[in-house]
Order: structure tokens, then C-alpha cells, then sequence
């Protein structure tokens, strides 16, 4: 920065000024600054400048795994977020362990983030209450953690599972089943509230499997459910996972899609729409999810308080009606708003 100022005849904290825009600096010598830093192909040190300024300009993004296409989706809607902010983003797994989730968002924060988008570990206690992230901005998405200055961005995951429910009611199907990875999960867990309420509303009675975390085990769910006194004639699905385990299940085992049993999952997912049978599903909005609880993020660091209350958002979802559900017409929806003008 002396080299800069040197060469441009200006003092060393002018070079500052013109480069952090922090006080007035007339356009003739803006312009002998920026020709001496093209000049000596100058390069602020951005660690020297974060940790005098306490502003690292990078967040933290931590997510279940990588392999599930929805999480990270959800990641790169965020990065997008960060880059037209001019924000670099830290991305880590927390392999769905708290334990972990705790170490990485730690080792985060000593490296200067100054917030962190979080989809929550489904397994162990959540630590983001702890003194280590008192000063960091936390916003929590797809599930939330407690706390009242956390912001959680969630989505209308009964009300999803309700609609996906009552349009297989409106095929005629009595026998309904659940599947879902666990019944601690905090999605798989709303949707089945949903699913269950639908059930016990139309008289029926509801048959949950929470043990689709392999193909194989959903291979054998499917195979009891359909050779009960009252056999399952239709499945659905809790996330986009037990979707494809449910589709090679039904591959495997040669059941017909619709003629044997209908289909509807929550989650869309890459060929879904080209499936045979096309797949019917509950759409969730995978990247407004990401953006807005990174819009959420910067909003919070712009007002850089960390007392005040955290805001919840919850977004809405749609049913994509195709045919694995038993209808004939392909590509439709239906949005919640809609569904509720009916009732």
C-alpha cells in the first residue's frame, strides 16, 4: 500500500480510503490510485484486512451430505446468494451428527465467518445455543433449531403431505401407506403428522414404515405392506430418498405403477417427469429455500444485532400431478392457497 501510495503521490491511508470507500476522495486522485494499483498489480492482503476490519466476508454453509441432489441444491442457492453480495462461502457435511455439526461450525467461526446457513444434524443435540456462537449470525433451513434468536426458513410440510394424501383418497384408495428414514427427522416427522391427520379425518387407518434407509429395507416394507390382510394399494413417499428406494423396490419386485399401486412422494427430483410412469410428487421450492434463508443471513449481518429475534419463514409447496398417482394428464399442480379456497 506505501508502493501505491508512493507512485500515486498520496498518503498511505488515502490508498485506504479508495479502496474501503470510507471517506470522501476526490476523482482525480481516485484515478492516480487505481492507475498505481493497476500499475504495481497491487492485491489488498484479505486476511490482514478481515481481521482488522472483524469482517472476513465469507459464511459458512453446513449440510446433512452431499450426496441427497435437494441438500445440495439448497448450497448452491446460497453461494449464488454470496457471490452477489461479493461473499465467499465455506462448505462443510455434518453427515447428519451433531457431534460434527458442532466441530465444523466451530472450527468456522475461528476462521473468521461471519455467519453460518445451517441445515440441522437430524441425530444428537443441537449446540448452536452454546458460547461459541454468540456473536455469529445463525440462520437455520429445511429444519429448524430452537431458540429465539435463530431465523429458521421451513416449508408447509403437513399441508404437503395433506394434499399428496387426499389425492390419492380422491382415486379411491383406502389402504395408504407411510414411508418414511426415521421417525425423529424433523420433515419426514411433520409429513407424517399431516398424513396421519388426512387417515384419521377420512376413517382410515394408518400404516407407517420408518425404515426405508436402504433399498433393501424399503424392498422388504413394501413386500409386508402389500401382503397384509387388507393389502397397501398406494405409497407415499416422505422424501425424495425413500422415493428411489421405493422405485427400485417396485422394479425389483415387478409391482405395476399405477395398475398395482399408486405413488406420490414429497420432494421433486431430476427424471421424475420422465419416469415410467411419469412420478407424482409434492414440489418443494429447493432453491428459494437456500436463497431466501441466505437473503435472511445478510439481512442480519447488515443490521449486525445479535440480540434481536430471529425470524420464521415458511414457504409453501405444490402438488405435481403426473401419473403415478393414477391420473392421466401429465404436468399439472396444485398450489396450498388452492387447495384451502376448496375446503
Amino acid at each position: 500500500m506505501r508502493d501505491v501510495a508512493e507512485l500515486a503521490g498520496v498518503a498511505p491511508m488515502t490508498v485506504s480510503r479508495v479502496l474501503n470507500n470510507s471517506a470522501p476522495v476526490t476523482e482525480e486522485t481516485r484515478a492516480r490510485v487505481h492507475r498505481a494499483i493497476k500499475e504495481l498489480n497491487y492485491r489488498p492482503n484479505q486476511v490482514a484486512r478481515s481481521l482488522r476490519q472483524s469482517r472476513s466476508r465469507s459464511i459458512g454453509i453446513i449440510v446433512p451430505n452431499f450426496y441427497d441432489p435437494f441438500f445440495s441444491a439448497c448450497a448452491h442457492a446460497i453461494s449464488l446468494v454470496a457471490k452477489a453480495h461479493e461473499y465467499s462461502v465455506n462448505v462443510t457435511t455434518s453427515d447428519e451428527d451433531a457431534g460434527f455439526e458442532f466441530t465444523e461450525a466451530n472450527l468456522m467461526v475461528l476462521n473468521h465467518v461471519e455467519g453460518l446457513a445451517v441445515i440441522p444434524a437430524a441425530f444428537g443435540e443441537s449446540r448452536f445455543e452454546q458460547p461459541e456462537f454468540d456473536s455469529t449470525h445463525v440462520v437455520a433451513f429445511d429444519r429448524p433449531i430452537a431458540g429465539e434468536r435463530f431465523s429458521n426458513v421451513l416449508v408447509e410440510n403437513q399441508q404437503g403431505a395433506k394434499m399428496a394424501v387426499e389425492h390419492l383418497l380422491e382415486h379411491g384408495h383406502t389402504s395408504i401407506a407411510y414411508l418414511g428414514l426415521s421417525d425423529t427427522l424433523y420433515t419426514i416427522g411433520r409429513r407424517y403428522e399431516g398424513y396421519l391427520e388426512t387417515m384419521q379425518q377420512a376413517g382410515l387407518t394408518p400404516h407407517a414404515y420408518f425404515t426405508c434407509q436402504t433399498q433393501e429395507n424399503t424392498c422388504a416394507v413394501i413386500q409386508r405392506a402389500m401382503s397384509e390382510a387388507t393389502p397397501v394399494t398406494a405409497f407415499f413417499a416422505g422424501n425424495n430418498l425413500v422415493m428411489r428406494h421405493a422405485l427400485h423396490a417396485f422394479s425389483s419386485l415387478r409391482i405395476d405403477i399405477p395398475g398395482d399401486v399408486a405413488v406420490i412422494g414429497f420432494d421433486d427430483f431430476e427424471m421424475a417427469d420422465i419416469f415410467q410412469p411419469p412420478v407424482t410428487v409434492v414440489r418443494q421450492p429447493t432453491y428459494e429455500l437456500g436463497r431466501v434463508a441466505a437473503e435472511l443471513l445478510f439481512s442480519n449481518l447488515k443490521e449486525r444485532e445479535l440480540s434481536t429475534p430471529g425470524r420464521q419463514v415458511i414457504l409453501p409447496v405444490e402438488l405435481i400431478l403426473r401419473e403415478s398417482c393414477g391420473c392421466k394428464q401429465v404436468n399439472m399442480s396444485r398450489s396450498i392457497a388452492s387447495a384451502r379456497k376448496r375446503r
